[in-house]
């Protein structure tokens, strides 16, 4: 097997919304994408899947030192060996890379957040920077593309957090700042017990409702000269904006007890409309 076509295999098994995006590129901006993607799976599952906390720390430095040998020696996993060839092509800075390692490291430091603000450096680092590196692989000629998709990405995590709230929380992890859980009166413990009420389907819809803004935001951001380059994103975030308003749609509070999905059918109609169409926000 490839490094590229291990690549592939990894991003294809996700399901993920970002997968389906990529199939409307360029084949080596595709490729190198893929490659993307794929390190961030590889390290996010180090967090999700290693039960012993010492391990997954000893596995992410493993991950900032393959890091290190892709920018100055000869990395060994496959999916730095794919990735190699696109560093120095497309511009991929290294300190990038290294903050998706370091957020992902915030899973084993931190099980809660008090305030929005602290919640958002994670997001910052396991998803803003993913969207900088992706628009650098799209291609742009503004810079001010860069912000556009940052502030894409920090969307796109706040959707994973309102979505996955009861996921994480089987995981014994709660992304909902404590400060927001008092402001709404919800304790910890209805989260815990899986408590649908009132109170908690009016923090998620606070919740979605700052998720709608970031998306709001990004696409002010999103200079016009950049925008037919930038289509893969726009392509996710039809498919993300989707499944944030059909979780409004089905009852916020629902997010604790089952996790929302768009069907593949639908994420290609939503990408297939996007690219001819063009997203709005």
């Amino acid at each position: 097997m490839t490094p590229q076509q291990y690549c592939q295999d990894k991003a294809a098994s996700s399901g993920s919304s970002f997968y389906t995006s990529f199939r409307f590129l360029p084949a080596d901006r595709r490729d190198a994408i893929t490659a993307l993607y794929a390190f961030c799976r590889e390290v996010d599952d180090v967090v999700d899947e290693c039960h012993d906390e010492g391990v997954a720390r000893a596995k992410l430095a493993w991950w900032r030192g393959e890091v290190a040998k892709l920018y100055h020696g000869q990395p060994e996993h496959p999916v730095m060996q794919a990735l190699k060839p696109h560093v120095t092509a497309l511009d991929l800075p290294q300190n990038l890379l290294e903050e998706i390692v370091d957020g992902m490291q915030m899973d084993l430091d931190f099980a809660r957040y008090e305030r929005f603000q602290d919640l958002l450096l994670y997001c910052h680092r396991v998803a803003g920077v993913v969207g900088q590196l992706a628009a650098q692989i799209f291609g742009y000629q503004d810079r001010q593309t860069l912000k556009y998709a940052h502030e894409l990405g920090i969307a796109f995590q706040l959707t994973n957090i309102i979505r996955d709230v009861g996921e994480d929380v089987r995981r014994g992890r709660i992304y909902l700042p404590v400060e927001e859980l008092q402001r709404f009166n919800v304790p910890a413990s209805d989260l815990s017990s899986y408590r649908e009420t009132p109170a908690f389907a009016a923090l998620m819809s606070f919740q979605i409702e700052r998720a709608r803004e970031y998306y709001r935001r990004a696409w002010e951001l999103l200079p016009a000269v950049d925008r037919k380059s930038q289509r893969p994103g726009l392509l996710m975030a039809a498919i993300y904006r989707a499944t944030l308003e059909e979780i409004q749609l089905d009852g916020p509070a629902k997010v604790l007890n089952q996790r929302l999905s768009l069907t593949p059918v639908r994420k290609l109609w939503l990408a297939w409309r996007t690219w001819v169409l063009g997203y709005r926000a």
